[in-house]
């Protein structure tokens, strides 16, 4: 049996607040778990731009939704055109390893390996450390004399748009965005291909990906908070909250609370064989209906195939691993799972 050891925060959380809609978490903060309460608070607006995951402002400046929108259609095409070359798999890849350090490193390079270094090393989880890190890597690549990759050299489109910015500053923006479009599909997609393996491995070969993954992320959400600044939409759909604080959705546990899930503890990736993961109820990996994450077309696709071919090759999670740390971080995940070619016991 293998045992999920979460932050004393997050752990506290289930211990405290499972199965109620809505607590106050601090003096200015309300939690909100209840679907329906939660479903009206991302109905009542937009998100604004500081509450955006990716698109924030950079260096000051506004990203305005038609420009992150031209950007992620960007990255996408770049996803694409990798997942046409790996069809119907690299036969010579080895995904064992730590995951899911292995998982993105394989697709760092599936995606964007025919880039320049000074953009690759841009997808370094160890900028994950500190954002001042992240912005210095960034100033020394973009202060380098020269275009961002030799002239007629193959590059994805993603880091086109550096190689034609033009100056310091305009470089230093393209590849802020760069790291801000390209990077979290590599940590997405592995995070979430890491917690699968640790929840379910090996699975039964009859079990679709899809079903494993969206299991996964039920108990395991990449994406485990939402925040919502105070607003005053917010105390006209509940009284509980007040006029200047801000709202903490969580769907880490509206994706375990007992009145929506049977089992909700619990991995049963065959419960998706009779429900939507588009409109059941409280399920919220990429976001509400009015507000859907943008790169989740891409995160599926790169996640299944990195299933297939873990399964292809008969890896699983090393039998002598009993326990992996979740941490308290932005997305959600175990932490150095050991992934390992299995035997399996003689019928």
């Amino acid at each position: 049996m293998r045992r999920t050891l979460f932050h004393p925060r997050l752990a506290a959380l289930f211990r405290d607040h499972l199965g109620q809609d809505v607590f106050r978490l601090e003096p200015d903060t309300v939690g909100i778990a209840g679907y329906e309460v939660a479903d009206r608070i991302l109905a009542a607006r937009r998100a604004t731009e500081t509450e955006r995951p990716t698109f924030k402002p950079l260096h000051g400046r506004s990203i305005s939704r038609g420009e992150a929108s031209s950007v992620m259609r960007t990255i996408g095409g770049d996803v694409r055109e990798a997942l046409k070359r790996s069809r119907p798999g690299p036969e010579d890849v080895d995904l064992s390893g730590v995951w899911p350090l292995r998982g993105h490193l394989f697709l760092r390079d599936l995606i964007l390996g025919k880039d320049p270094y000074r953009l690759r090393i841009l997808m370094s989880r160890n900028l994950e450390l500190t954002p001042k890190l992240t912005w210095a890597v960034i100033a020394a690549g973009a202060a380098l004399p020269g275009r961002v990759g030799r002239r007629g050299a193959p590059l994805t489109a993603i880091a086109g748009l550096t190689a034609d910015a033009g100056g310091y500053h305009e470089r230093r923006y393209a590849m802020g965005m760069y790291r801000r479009a390209a990077a979290p599909v590599c940590f997405t997609v592995s995070t979430l291909v890491a917690n699968a393996l640790w929840l379910g491995s090996p699975f039964d070969p009859d079990t679709p990906n899809r079903h494993i993954l969206h299991e996964s992320m039920r108990l395991l959400p990449p994406s485990w908070n939402i925040l919502r600044n105070a607003s005053p939409e917010y105390p006209a759909v509940d009284d509980r909250i007040g006029a200047g604080d801000d709202v903490l959705l969580l769907p880490l546990l509206t994706h375990r609370d007992p009145k929506l899930w049977e089992d909700p503890h619990e991995f049963r990736p065959e419960r998706w064989e009779s429900l939507d993961p588009d409109t059941a109820p409280g399920y919220l990996p990429f976001g509400h209906s009015s507000e859907r994450c943008w790169g989740r077309h891409m995160v599926m696709p790169l996640a299944e195939l990195l299933l297939d071919l873990i399964r292809g090759s008969g890896l699983a999670v090393s039998p002598d691993q009993r326990s992996a740390k979740v941490p308290l971080v932005g997305l959600l995940g175990v932490e150095d799972v050991q992934v390992t070619k299995v035997r399996r016991a003689a019928a």
